[in-house]
């Protein structure tokens, strides 16, 4: 099954990975016996899906993310391996849309108010006053 990420991104299911095992949590004596926790990966270095610009732009906003290169996701919050495939799924591809997202406008440096730069020097005079108060009297 393929992945949707975007109408212009899809990404083929060959180059998706999956690996199932034992999940924690919910399920009694079931989850003891089925493999419903998923592992879905999936290496965008060398995903076909991708331009290069796509390539180098998931490379810099997801790097914390690539173990080896590769993207993974996982799932365990539903008793059922199936539903639990669907989530995976539904991770990967808010992931890849959030780092292929173009970013927002830069930031404009601006300038603190004469009032904030006031209120500023307030709270300092204020913090130095009640800080000598705490000091010892002089002994005369």
């Amino acid at each position: 099954m393929d992945l949707d990420v975007t109408p212009e991104l899809t990404i083929p299911a060959s180059e998706l990975g999956w690996r199932f095992s034992r999940s924690s949590g919910p399920g009694g004596q079931h989850v003891n016996t089925s493999d419903s926790r998923v592992e879905l990966f999936w290496n965008p270095m060398g995903s076909t899906a991708l331009t290069e610009e796509q390539r180098v732009l998931l490379s810099e906003r997801l790097g914390r993310r690539l173990v080896a290169g590769v993207l993974t996701v996982v799932a365990s919050e539903q008793r059922s391996q199936l539903r639990n495939r669907e989530i995976a799924l539904i991770k990967m591809a808010e992931l890849i849309a959030t780092g292929l997202a173009p970013s927002g406008p830069a930031r404009r440096a601006t300038k603190p108010t004469r009032g904030s730069k006031r209120r500023h020097q307030a709270a300092k005079s204020q913090r130095s006053t009640t800080k000598s108060l705490r000091k010892r009297p002089p002994v005369d």
